[in-house]
């Protein structure tokens, strides 16, 4: 007989799938499953969070940062509903994430019972697997196919489990599905790989745009890049693949890239897509064309009007590439986007060298280089916050965390939790927003309790600084975004970790500094002057609509704001 709990039984399988970790919060149907996962505290720790969004959250970040499972655990109803915002980011990056989510008593179940909700329903759009079990023999199977499924399809698995039956026995050890995982090796045919080599070699001025499917493949990228003497454009999401100051890389492109990058989309004759689905045709070249590496076939041509689609592994199928591809001497269009690539770097350090008060993102972002590790992982925020750290920060090997396709604020502290516990050894930063942050702020609390040292440098400009920036380019006067006045360095005390508070140039440094000496959890409050996140090219419409925000905003209110006309006629 073999007569276990349930919730023993799944508590065992999470292991044995390499889980040593759980988000959560407990509640009051999944008191049997967490009295289950106590007992095995030593290899699977439960980290209960403040909210069960910032677990969902770091779970996604978790999954994105490792390539491994994040787990996390809910109750019914409201713990459930929570889960949907990290759930989402973790499906619109395809990060590998299961949640377990308690459910009433297994007799309640349709009866309109106390905070039931029909959790099947509301969890289909999120999940790739979403089954609710009826019985506690379901439950060993269910829970392999659902970690299987969240690995094979990258994506989110929902395993619904009404309490009682994590506490009723299980009377056979019989498994109807392996709890293994077997993954497939691509290579793109043959014939479309001659066809790429050939196209490559006619191009004259081709251009690389690697996303974060080439995450893993540096070393490839810069011998295909060197073998084809072709610059390196990198979404924001495979920021750190290549040094930031690599002689290829061109930065981003889009709203926060660089003014080299847009350029050198326009002129290219051949654009190769490595790994990546980057959805903002408007920084796409034109009627030129196009291959695409991608180990998903959906994927080839979805954003893009493709000419060649190479199915295959990002790393595997570059390697292949720069064997077959006579190597290029020399390239007159590299040559040229590396001349105007050192112009721009050379005016960057010219805005983040400023001793100028008040302070602005720029300067913080200089002064944070002076602390950053080597190998440090960073988990940005969403809004103004990431130009800062995309443009203004950078990577030499790195790591990045930040919610990509959702984009949603507060992703930045739970993506520094998840940093923190998934590499105790490394220093990891957390770049936020006053906006951002102030959603999840709570969870600084979580950092304390678990005695992780991440810092948290928080840009306090007192606004929704990239939504003031939106509506003014909208040609809209501004509505809504200032955001009350907040002191989080005394936040942080409050909650057991260190805060400082910088409000000058000439506190920076030396603050700064004492914040890093610390080994405990740590919030940066750096009160910023607000600051329009130019893009690296301005359009001409969008200058017409901020002329006429700026002449709106006078005749409304009185006051004439100006952006820096310097720089913005730099970027025309």
């Amino acid at each position: 007989m073999f007569d276990q709990r349930t919730g023993e039984v799944l508590t065992q399988q999470l292991i044995d799938w390499g889980v040593n970790h759980i988000y959560g919060m407990p509640g009051d149907s999944i008191n049997e499953f967490i009295d289950d996962i106590r007992k095995r505290e030593e290899e699977l720790s439960f980290l209960q969070v403040r909210h069960e969004e910032t677990g969902a959250l770091a779970a996604a970040a978790y999954a994105k940062l490792t390539g491994k499972l994040g787990v996390t655990l809910s109750i019914t109803g409201p713990g459930a509903i929570h889960l949907l915002n990290g759930l989402y980011d973790a499906k619109a990056d395809q990060a590998p994430v299961l949640a377990i989510v308690g459910h009433v008593q297994s007799d309640q179940v349709g009866t309109g019972a106390f905070q039931e909700q029909n959790l099947e329903r509301m969890f289909d759009d999120v999940a790739v697997f979403n089954k609710r079990a009826a019985s506690q023999e379901q439950l060993p199977d269910l829970l392999d196919q659902a970690v299987r499924e969240a690995y094979a399809k990258k994506g989110v698995s929902v395993l619904i489990v009404p309490d009682d039956l994590f506490a009723a026995k299980q009377t056979d050890d019989v498994r109807l599905r392996a709890s293994n995982l077997f993954q497939p090796e691509m290579m793109p045919k043959q014939n479309n790989m001659i066809e790429a080599k050939k196209r490559i070699e006619q191009a004259e001025r081709p251009v690389i745009l690697a996303g974060k499917g080439a995450a893993g493949a540096r070393e490839e990228l810069m011998a295909f890049a060197e073998t084809i003497k072709a610059p390196v454009i990198l979404s924001l999401l495979a920021k750190g693949i290549l040094p930031d100051h690599h002689p290829y890389c061109l930065g981003h492109t889009g709203q926060i890239g660089t003014k080299p990058a847009y350029h050198a989309m326009k002129e290219t004759d051949l654009l190769i897509l490595i790994g990546t689905q980057f959805p903002y045709r408007d920084f796409l070249p034109d009627h030129v064309d196009a291959i695409q590496i991608d180990n998903k076939p959906e994927h080839l041509g979805k954003y893009y009007p493709i000419k060649l689609g190479l199915a295959g592994d990002a790393k595997e199928t570059m390697e292949a590439l720069t064997q077959g591809i006579t190597t290029i001497e020399e390239r007159p269009f590299l040559e040229k986007y590396q001349e105007k690539m050192k112009n721009w770097h050379i005016a960057l350090q010219e805005e983040k060298r400023s001793e100028e008060n008040p302070l602005h993102a720029p300067q913080v972002m200089y002064e944070l280089e002076n602390h950053m590790e080597s190998g440090a992982v960073i988990s940005g925020d969403v809004g103004n916050v990431t130009v800062w750290i995309s443009r203004f920060l950078p990577f030499v090997d790195q790591k990045f965390v930040i919610s990509g396709w959702l984009a949603t604020m507060g992703s930045g502290l739970p993506g520094a939790i998840a940093a923190q516990v998934a590499y105790p050894e490394k220093q990891v930063i957390g770049i936020v927003g006053d906006g951002g942050f102030s959603m999840v702020m709570h969870d600084f609390v979580t950092a304390v309790k678990y005695n992780l040292p991440v810092k948290i440098i928080v840009l306090n400009n007192s606004k929704i600084g990239l939504i003031k920036y939106e509506q003014a380019q909208m040609g809209h006067p501004n509505h809504a975004t200032n955001l009350g006045e907040m002191n989080f360095a005394k936040f942080a005390e409050s909650c057991g970790g260190q805060g400082y508070r910088i409000e000058s140039y000439e506190e920076l440094a030396p603050k700064m500094k004492q914040a890093f000496v610390s080994n405990q959890p740590v919030i940066i409050d750096v009160a910023i002057e607000d600051m329009a996140p130019l893009p690296g090219h301005i359009d001409y419409q969008s200058a017409v609509n901020y002329s006429q925000y700026i002449v709106k905003n006078f005749f409304e209110n009185g006051s004439l704001e100006l952006p820096d006309l310097k720089k913005a006629l730099k970027r025309l």
